[in-house]
């Protein structure tokens, strides 16, 4: 995409606009990794609130693992909302490829098997973003900031919302990949990750509303 005209520049308004218009991108790809890029920013944000607060002294290291390591996911997940319009842009146009001879038709067929490879693939990589980001709000919960233990909770929907986005959008593509092997171990893969965010954010919903400190995690795991 042109860096002049990436969707991280954009005001919020203006990317809300965009999507809102007739045009195929911004999609539900694009969307997704942007829900993804706010989960991201709120693990990072209760991270810094809990920075150098004694209460919260023997989590240190966790705070600034999380701070870190949502800063880079947010970062990431605003790269694939510009990945996911590309790749969609490249699946329109192999399909409007011309079809009026053999040699055309199969030039054709080719480019929209590798076309319908990346639009999978795109999204999958926002699924295994979010999958980070809902196990970093997770291993904060109940080790962080208390007056701002709702927003991991809000960490972890949003992460959700994002993963099951995304992950529709690899399943669309799927059948046109031609490689039923590729297909089924992506496919698999996908939904293993979503089961595994869905059991993530319900840990930190029910820590979140119970509300009691956790232990630190041991050394290396932070």
């Amino acid at each position: 995409m042109d860096p002049s005209n990436r969707y991280r520049d954009l005001t919020v308004g203006a990317f809300v606009d965009r999507l809102a218009g007739p045009e195929p991108v911004p999609g539900g790809g694009s969307a997704a990794a942007i829900a993804g890029s706010l989960a991201a920013a709120l693990v990072s944000m209760v991270s810094a609130l809990s920075e150098g607060r004694p209460k919260y002294e023997a989590h240190a290291a966790l705070h600034a693992q999380a701070g870190s390591a949502g800063r880079a996911l947010a970062d990431r997940m605003l790269a694939l909302a510009d990945e996911d319009a590309e790749a969609y842009a490249g699946y329109g146009a192999a399909l409007k490829l011309p079809r009026d001879t053999d040699a055309e038709r199969d030039a054709r067929s080719a480019a929209i098997r590798a076309a319908a490879r990346e639009a999978s693939l795109v999204p999958f990589h926002t699924v295994e973003a979010c999958h980070e980001i809902v196990a970093l709000a997770e291993s904060l919960a109940g080790r962080s900031n208390r007056n701002a233990a709702s927003d991991l909770d809000v960490s972890s929907l949003l992460s959700v919302a994002a993963a099951r986005a995304a992950a529709a959008n690899v399943y669309v593509n799927l059948p046109s990949i031609g490689d039923e092997a590729f297909a089924a171990d992506l496919r698999s893969r996908t939904e293993q990750l979503v089961g595994e965010i869905d059991r993530l954010a319900d840990a930190t919903h029910e820590t979140v509303r119970n509300g009691e400190p956790r232990p630190a995690l041991a050394p290396g795991r932070a």
